[in-house]
């Protein structure tokens, strides 16, 4: 075969194939058995028909395009190889553009490429420190929040209250039946509609109707309320006052975290600091990435962009599902369309986390990382645990042995991803602050170390050796009598 290869702009390679006329005649006989194998031919059995009498029953045009479709499904991949092209993608057929000689154009989407640049001068220090003690005060006083009791009362609302809400607005957005809000002393993040909002209703009773007006930042979250000032009538529809349990021992054993006061105190101590460290990871790790990509170079087909769209759609898709709502009311409760979202809001995402995805692959590549059997269980286990946890029940999934199969296949394989992104991440960290070690350097640190532990495992095991067996030591012998029937019937045995 000849061929001639073209690199599109749009990371796609262009191969026009010329093929030797013996070989496309072969196919063509195929074709033209096949052909005669599932059609009639009068005056022939099936598959026994002669070439010529194929073309004139069925025409030349159809044995082409069968023997089309043979040439490429035996050497397609001979082509890729030859043409030295890593596809990023299933090519297309873009044409066949003659018979004598036969010449086929194929598109083929190339693999996406990174080219990372000077990654290993990157420099960001990891500032990350112990939440302050008031932190671990308010995770407790959420804790005694969750074990509180309430009661209705008729009175106006006070600093400490549940209050039932509804909330109308023109902006849809805002508009919400019976949500519950909890006047906090210290506004939080996580309040809805924003921050202080609760506070809006202190002395308020049942039944009061108040007008709030708010404008949200440019910075916002949801895009339609960005820069807005808002309107909104809140209805105190109920008052629920709470009553919080006393912070004892007796309320340690409730919550399960520790038998005493103190013990609650350090479980609750460390759930804040690693919640604290998850975070501030998050934010120093999606910076430090951002710094990689202000040096590196994609190239990518469009294809690729459009398959990582489908996957945030499709993740979308998953978490509305467990809130008992699907794509097309979500689209409508935002007053958009599929069409529209997609662009705003799905492209965006799609690029960001597949530039992400090429540049940790990438870093994976590099500094030679893999995979240790330790972390892959380790991981494994962890997933599991959190699927069971979420009511997967492994005896119920479909498909019997065969479905439990695959799913633990898709749990190791997404297992190792999440294994080989940490240790991405770790070495990107230690560039970030000086701390870099070569991947020559990390495999004798690690061969040094195996070495070590099987040095202190050796003495052990030879102490072992030495030792009588247990039989040599308590086997009775002719001046040791057992002092019962039984003890030596255990013994002698």
């Amino acid at each position: 075969m000849k061929i001639e290869k073209i690199i599109e702009e749009n990371h796609e390679a262009r191969l026009v194939v010329e093929v030797e006329p013996e070989k496309m005649e072969q196919y063509k006989r195929r074709a033209a058995r096949k052909i005669s194998e599932r059609g009639k031919i009068p005056g022939f059995r099936p598959g026994k028909a002669p070439y010529h009498m194929v073309v004139l029953n069925y025409g030349e045009q159809a044995v082409i395009e069968q023997a089309v479709d043979f040439f490429i499904d035996a050497e397609y991949s001979n082509i890729l190889k030859e043409a030295e092209v890593e596809p990023g993608a299933t090519g297309t057929l873009e044409s066949i553009d003659s018979l004598e000689p036969p010449k086929l154009t194929f598109r083929v989407p190339l693999a996406p490429e990174v080219d990372l640049g000077d990654y290993h001068s990157l420099r960001l220090p990891y500032e990350w420190s112990a939440p302050a003690e008031s932190e671990v005060e308010a995770a407790l006083e959420d804790l005694r929040q969750m074990y509180a009791t309430t009661e209705n009362v008729e009175r106006e609302v006070q600093e400490g209250d549940y209050v039932l809400v509804d909330l109308k607005s023109e902006t849809p957005e805002m508009n919400r039946e019976g949500f519950a809000a909890f006047v906090r002393k210290e506004e939080r993040d996580t309040e809805w509609p924003y921050n202080g909002f609760a506070k809006e209703l202190v002395g308020m009773k049942p039944g009061d109707t108040k007008t709030i007006q708010h404008t949200f930042p440019e910075d916002w979250d949801v895009e339609e309320l960005k820069g807005k000032e808002v309107t909104m009538e809140a209805t105190v529809k109920t008052v629920r006052a709470v009553n919080l349990p006393e912070l004892d021992d007796e309320f340690a054993k409730t919550t399960g975290a520790g038998e005493t006061l103190a013990e609650l105190k350090e479980a609750v101590r460390k759930d804040v600091e690693a919640r604290s460290k998850t975070e501030y990871d998050d934010k120093f790790f999606v910076d430090l990435i951002e710094k990689i990509k202000e040096g590196a170079t994609f190239k990518y087909h469009q294809h690729s962009l459009d398959h990582e769209g489908e996957h945030v759609l499709e993740d979308l898709g998953q978490r509305l599902a467990q809130q008992g709502m699907d794509l097309e009311t979500y689209f409508k409760v935002r007053n958009t369309t599929r069409e529209q979202f997609i662009e705003d809001e799905v492209k965006p995402v799609a690029k960001k986390r597949f530039e992400r995805s090429l540049i940790l692959d990438e870093i994976v590549r590099r500094e030679k990382l893999e995979v240790d059997n330790a972390s892959l269980d380790a991981e494994f286990n962890n997933t599991l645990s959190a699927l069971t946890m979420q009511g997967l029940d492994l005896n119920k999934v479909r498909g019997g042995r065969k479905g439990q199969q695959q799913l633990a296949q898709a749990v190791a394989m997404e297992s190792a991803n999440r294994v080989l992104t940490r240790n991405a991440l770790d070495v990107l960290k230690s560039i970030a602050v000086g701390e870099y070690k070569s991947p020559e350097e990390r495999a004798a640190e690690a061969e040094a170390a195996a070495e070590a532990a099987q040095a202190e495992a050796q003495p052990a095991e030879a102490e072992a050796e030495t030792e009588p067996a247990a039989a040599e030591v308590e086997a009775p012998t002719a001046e040791t009598e057992p002092k019962s029937e039984g003890e030596a019937e255990s013994k002698s045995e």
